[in-house]
């Protein structure tokens, strides 16, 4: 055997015994070397620093920034050249593939952009700006799929492309995200037949039992790597290995198939950064950093909405601040991708074991009063349970008993809990509909039915001009303030998301958080205030992690503050954050 060979084996073997892997190998690794013959300077990546204070990635649909009788994506890459510039680094284009339901996560073709978003030359040109994150849909495809349509019609090659279950089979012990069955009938040539559905009866699930199908998602990777993507984004990837019998989550093969796709990646580009996107609760969501080197070098840090929610809901960080300072990063290839809204709903499950039943039923009734909504999961042939809250996050921060608060308040709480987002250890995302401070689309939900849709609205260009130059706008107080934390993140290297970070239980209405440079050169101490009363705190530098450093500057307002008395004594007004920095 290669050395790549080799490399590929010991993945191939522990999925499909050693009869088969010798072949896999060989035949994977053919296909490798012609690529990097294709693209021989991706491997030439050496000495490249992957991700720095200077990262942010923007999630967004590619038809979020409309203008009549244009592309979506060239529209969205007119606004994002024109008013967000440098201010993120990366677009994480949710799924621009054709595709049948759910948004573009039932995928039609994995290879081909959807012809009403635009085009691959219109991804390229979004790539000369930005760097860039796909989805990688690949627990399941459309039914509409050529895959699938060749399942039904009883093409040989795509019979065992999806799993089908023999009725009567007992699944009650399979983990169920929805509250639907997890399988669905269908009608083939040859008679009805029952296939694995996790997520609808539209999104079929593949089959990794087969080796060819495996194969098939590498080589879509390698052609996502080919058109610029730079991360790639594992969508649903605990459910990729189906086990009748088990729970058919979080899998050992599951994390061996992923080790497999590191592997590959690292073989044709090194510079290619995965992201799990593992809904799950927070011990087997941390699991997919693997040994901090050998599985994804980021992982969704789904804790992190809710609990930041709960912050703000009671005026209190403790259990914010106690779960952070329990986070700690295997190695320092890996870190968190951290965010606080997106596509979906926000999720529960990641919360399950760390807020008191109370807590969380105290937010779903405080969400139901702001018009949110909840959706539900059942397990077996248990009760349904709720899974995720629907509600926009502008939204969800709201204060139910005052419907009428003053724009500059409701910006100034929010903008508030996005600081927190920035100041963590790790690569923040943020929603494209929260860097605008939009509301939610009651409407679209009625349109549409689905739930999630409250968070999926379409914009017109002219009426996001039109109200980013209304100076007394929401929205323009929220964006400008936005990119104002965007700019003022990337002056101060103590952000970097592989840099020191400790948490100061200092104030329990303060979030307080001490980072620092990974050469511990700069340090910066965050304080938020999570409450709409004034807040004041006393602090010993001595006590810092370190008491380096005798003169402190907001980089937010531009204030200085000495602490030749060392101590400094902090105000900090409703809803206000502060970042100091200090050389170290």
């Amino acid at each position: 055997m290669t050395s790549v060979e080799e490399r590929l084996y010991v993945h191939f073997v522990y999925l499909y015994g050693e009869n088969e892997a010798i072949q896999l190998s060989r035949q994977l690794a053919e296909k490798l070397t012609y690529f990097r013959i294709q693209y021989p300077k991706l491997s030439e990546t050496s000495n490249f620093e992957r991700v720095s204070e200077w990262d942010t990635v923007l999630i967004t649909y590619g038809d979020m920034v409309q203008e009549a009788q244009k592309s979506h994506l060239k529209s969205l890459a007119k606004f994002l050249e024109k008013y967000v510039g440098d201010s993120i680094s990366t677009v994480h284009l949710l799924p621009f593939y054709p595709y049948s339901s759910d948004d573009g996560y039932s995928v039609i073709d994995y290879k081909s952009v959807n012809p009403e978003l635009g085009s691959w030359e219109d991804i390229h040109r979004l790539n000369q700006h930005f760097r860039l994150m796909f989805d990688g849909v690949f627990n399941h495809i459309s039914s509409q799929s050529e895959w699938f349509q060749g399942f039904l019609d009883n093409d040989t090659k795509y019979q065992d492309y999806f799993t089908v279950v023999e009725p009567g089979t007992d699944l009650s012990g399979v983990f169920r995200p929805r509250a639907t069955p997890p399988i669905t009938s269908v009608k083939t040539i040859s008679g009805e037949k029952l296939v694995w559905t996790t997520f609808s009866a539209d999104q079929v699930d593949l089959n990794y039992r087969n080796p060819q199908v495996l194969l098939e998602i590498i080589d879509t990777l390698l052609f996502y790597v080919s058109q610029g993507a730079e991360f790639i984004r594992l969508d649903g990837a605990a459910y990729y290995w189906k086990e009748i019998g088990a729970d058919s989550i979080n899998r050992p093969q599951t994390h061996q198939m992923i080790q497999l796709m590191r592997t590959v990646l690292d073989i044709v580009d090194p510079g290619i950064t995965i992201i799990t996107q593992t809904n799950v609760a927070h011990q087997d969501n941390i699991v997919y950093f693997g040994d901090g080197f050998n599985e994804t070098q980021m992982v969704y840090n789904f804790a992190l909405p809710f609990l930041t929610l709960h912050a703000f809901h009671h005026g209190n960080v403790k259990k914010l601040a106690e779960w952070i300072a329990t986070l700690e990063q295997p190695s320092d290839q890996t870190t968190f991708f951290n965010f606080l809204a997106g596509h979906d709903g926000i999720g529960m499950l990641p919360v399950t074991e760390l807020l008191s039943e109370d807590d969380l039923t105290a937010t779903i009734k405080r969400i139901q009063a702001l018009g949110g909504q909840v959706s539900y999961k059942r397990e077996g042939n248990g009760p349904l349970t709720p899974y995720e809250l629907n509600i926009n996050y502008l939204d969800a921060l709201s204060d139910p008993d005052n419907p009428d608060e003053d724009v500059g308040v409701v910006a100034r709480r929010f903008l508030s809990s996005q600081a927190i987002l920035l100041a963590l250890r790790g690569v923040p995302g943020v929603y494209l509909h929260s860097l605008l401070g939009s509301h939610g689309w009651s409407e679209g939900v009625k349109k549409t039915g689905n739930k999630r849709t409250v968070n999926r609205q379409k914009l017109r260009l002219v009426d996001i001009e039109s109200e980013l130059n209304q100076p007394d706008s929401l929205r323009h107080h929220i964006f400008f303030g936005y990119l104002h934390l965007l700019k003022k993140r990337q002056s101060c290297r103590a952000f970097h998301p592989n840099g020191e970070q400790k948490v100061l239980f200092l104030n329990p209405a303060v979030f307080s958080i001490w980072r620092a440079s990974p050469d511990r050169k700069c340090q910066a101490l965050c304080l938020h205030n999570v409450t709409n009363q004034e807040q004041y705190i006393n602090i010993d530098p001595t006590e810092l992690p370190s008491s380096q450093g005798d003169r402190w500057t907001d980089i937010l307002s531009g204030d200085s503050t000495s602490t030749t008395v060392d101590l400094l004594d902090i105000k900090l007004a409703p809803y206000q954050s502060i970042w100091l920095e200090s050389p170290l």
